[in-house]
């Protein structure tokens, strides 16, 4: 009994000059990690697409579900395998393939592609193919031709009002004459797309529980990143009520995206409430932000990280002028991603909805940034009106004070499973980010 075959198309990774091998190691590794636990007979690469070949027992919806989730893959399907070179001979024999007709070559892979396509609702469609094994004798215009007039016939003997188009047509049925079997598939799933996993360095989001920072640290995983994070939680309406087990849901919906993952936890109330007794009122907001700012930069000299993401979007809210936006990031010395600057927020909600973080961010939640909320915030602050405005709060105490109370949290997706696996108590209080593990 023959296995599942899936083939797998990128299209950005051919735009890397010398570095493509990189990214198609990454990417091979991305997809055996993300297909782990089920049984995998080989992954091949013939030509610019890679082929994966399933065990007959092996779940292929699950697999297909999991590849969703692989970046880099522009588009995938499960095809039908075709061995040409029993109709050639034996595939044994060299001169095989050549010393068979025409016909008799293409016979099989004419049958595949009509049961490919037969039960398929379309008015236009297109053969396409692709020979990436050259000693397969027919060449890839001759079996479009062929194979074409062929569902032609068929699709009209059964009475259907079809057409052929060439360009933009409802269906296309594709097929990859490979070393091995040829392969005919019809229907192809729209993959993530962007960079594989891993490949762009590390970065450190804030994560606020919210809609937003979520989205944004997808968006940069999905461009090679490998995204921790950092979550300012405060304490709710009723003991024990908080943001943190938001925060942890929402991590487990991204590390898939990216296999491995740290959560930060930052109890921020009390530093909240010492910039609410010295500072202004209008600039509250902002400070929180620039302290959340100091205390992630502090995180990712800890993590090895190069830069900041947050989920801000220009005039989103008052803290998101681009006056404001740039007072707070004077804070840090790193670089901030803001991947979500120039979206609406009804587009950063279906992105949210398709990868599955809207329903957890809507869940009701105590966030700490409303906290003491002044009555006409600042719109237009500039980085000396804030600096003015920490003067007096003794910035660097906080920031130790907050980096002293955070725990770590790693997170892990395996056997596609999404778990958290360890727990680490605060660091110690010189703030080397030295730490002691808890019970996972």
């Amino acid at each position: 009994m023959a296995g599942t075959h899936i083939v797998v198309h990128y299209h950005e990774l051919w735009l890397k000059g010398r570095n493509r091998d990189f990214f198609l190691h990454k990417l091979r590794l991305g997809i055996k990690r993300a297909l782990e636990g089920l049984e995998v007979t080989r992954i091949t690469q013939p030509g610019d697409r890679m082929v994966i070949e399933l065990a007959p027992e092996a779940d292929s919806t699950a697999a297909l579900t999991r590849l969703e989730r692989v970046s880099g893959i522009s588009s995938f399907g499960i095809a039908r395998a075709v061995d040409w070179r029993v109709a050639a001979g034996s595939a044994a024999e060299n001169n095989a393939a050549a010393s068979a007709s025409k016909d008799e070559l293409l016979s099989p892979i004419r049958d595949a592609a009509w049961e490919e396509i037969r039960s398929e609702k379309f008015a236009t469609f297109a053969v396409r193919a692709k020979r990436s094994y050259k000693g397969f004798p027919v060449n890839a215009m001759a079996i479009e031709r062929e194979v074409g007039g062929y569902l032609f016939d068929k699709l009209r003997a059964e009475g259907r009002e079809i057409r052929v188009r060439l360009n933009h047509p409802e269906l296309t049925c594709r097929i990859e004459v490979t070393p091995g079997p040829a392969l005919i598939y019809a229907r192809r799933h729209p993959g993530a797309g962007g960079l594989p996993a891993n490949t762009a360095g590390r970065l450190i989001c804030l994560l606020s529980g919210g809609f937003d920072s979520a989205v944004a640290a997808f968006k940069m995983m999905k461009r090679g990143a490998h995204v921790s994070f950092v979550h300012f939680w405060g304490g709710g309406a009723r003991a024990g009520e908080s943001s943190v087990h938001v925060a942890r849901e929402l991590v487990k919906r991204l590390v898939p995206w990216e296999f491995t993952t740290k959560l930060y936890l930052v109890p921020f109330e009390p530093l909240q409430r010492e910039i609410v007794r010295r500072a202004p009122e209008k600039f509250r907001i902002l400070l929180y932000r620039r302290l959340m700012l100091r205390i992630a930069e502090r995180v990712a000299g800890m993590d090895q990280a190069r830069g900041l993401i947050t989920g801000d979007s220009l005039g989103q809210v008052a803290s998101q002028t681009i006056q404001n936006m740039a007072a707070v990031g004077a804070a840090t010395k790193l670089p901030i991603y803001r991947p979500l600057v120039g979206d609406d927020k009804l587009e950063i909600l279906e992105i949210a909805r398709k990868i599955g973080t809207h329903d957890i961010s809507a869940e009701p939640f105590h966030d700490c940034c409303p906290m003491f909320l002044p009555k006409a915030p600042a719109l237009f602050a500039s980085p000396e009106e804030l600096d003015e405005a920490e003067a007096s709060l003794g910035v660097e105490e906080l920031v130790e004070r907050g980096i002293e109370s955070l725990t770590l949290e790693r997170y892990h997706y395996a056997q596609g499973i999404a778990e958290q696996v360890e727990s680490f108590l605060p660091v110690t209080p010189t703030g080397s980010g030295s730490t002691r593990k808890a019970t996972a």
